[in-house]
């Protein structure tokens, strides 16, 4: 192959790697400056640091209560990502499979979930929880997030259900398999690769939902990790590197888990496209 045909690709990937570093540059800045003192982030802010010493990381989790935060922000991310699976799935398989008066307009329904901003509904939303009595409680959060999720799941799990050949579904059903047997046992175990993704993409938003958070919750011992940062910076804002510090562990897991599921994200996204 010569080298002008190769021209474009080299030019590609050039540009994707100028671009990746643009990105990722802040929060490697971010995460060198964590291991440095105030005077010498200000002096030399793009040297790299003297020593890597994790103290001010073991200090920011202590006086942050980065660990607090980040249990609540499990505890929260995780029954709303279980309840967008399920839900989800069991929608996205009705939706699938059976033709039923409404269906269309479910499904309207479903795609203004897409399309709506959580402006244009939250004043409403706050009414119903006041009434419910459920603001300051996981609940307030687990539900909306739940329901923001869902649209995405059901779309995406129904894109790659249609793909499925019916004659699977047929010959279960020949065999004797229930409604439920079919679900359970034939559709949820073929959805995995559009679940993990659907999981991956709901927790990554849950985990980092701040607006919902900090509207809705006010009592500090259940504050997730977004609020609890905003107070840990409101208390620290010139101690440069113990926040730096909070913000770095905050920020690492969530890119280490999106580069490890990075493949079953892809792979769940065109599965459906490809069988």
């Amino acid at each position: 192959m010569s080298i002008d045909r190769r021209l474009p690709g080299i030019l590609v990937s050039a540009a994707m790697l100028v671009i990746a570093l643009v990105f990722f540059f802040p929060m490697i800045w971010m995460v060198l400056s964590s291991f440095k003192t105030n005077s010498a982030i200000f002096a030399s802010p793009f040297a790299l640091p003297e020593s890597i010493d994790f103290g001010k990381w073991a200090e920011a989790w202590e006086v942050g209560d980065i660990g607090g935060y980040a249990i609540n922000s499990a505890i929260v991310t995780a029954a709303s990502v279980f309840l967008i699976l399920l839900i989800g799935a069991a929608a996205a398989y009705v939706l699938s499979r059976y033709r039923f008066p409404g269906r269309g307009i479910v499904l309207g329904l479903f795609a203004l979930g897409l399309i709506l901003p959580l402006q244009s509904y939250f004043i409403a939303q706050s009414s119903i929880f006041t009434l419910l009595g459920i603001t300051d409680t996981r609940a307030a959060l687990i539900i909306p997030y739940t329901a923001m999720g869902l649209s995405l799941a059901v779309y995406l799990l129904k894109v790659y259900l249609d793909a499925l050949p019916e004659e699977l579904f047929e010959a279960a059903r020949i065999d004797g398999a229930s409604d439920r047997q079919l679900f359970v046992s034939l559709a949820l175990p073929l959805l995995r690769p559009g679940l993990a993704t659907v999981a991956i993409f709901s927790a990554l938003a849950a985990w980092n939902e701040f607006l919902l958070a900090l509207l809705y919750i006010q009592d500090d011992a259940i504050k997730t990790i977004p609020t609890g940062l905003l107070a840990f910076s409101t208390r620290y804002v010139t101690d440069y590197s113990l926040l730096f510090s909070a913000l770095s562990i905050v920020t690492i897991p969530m890119i280490l888990i999106y580069v490890v599921f990075n493949r079953q994200i892809v792979e769940g996204i065109t599965a459906g496209s490809l069988k």
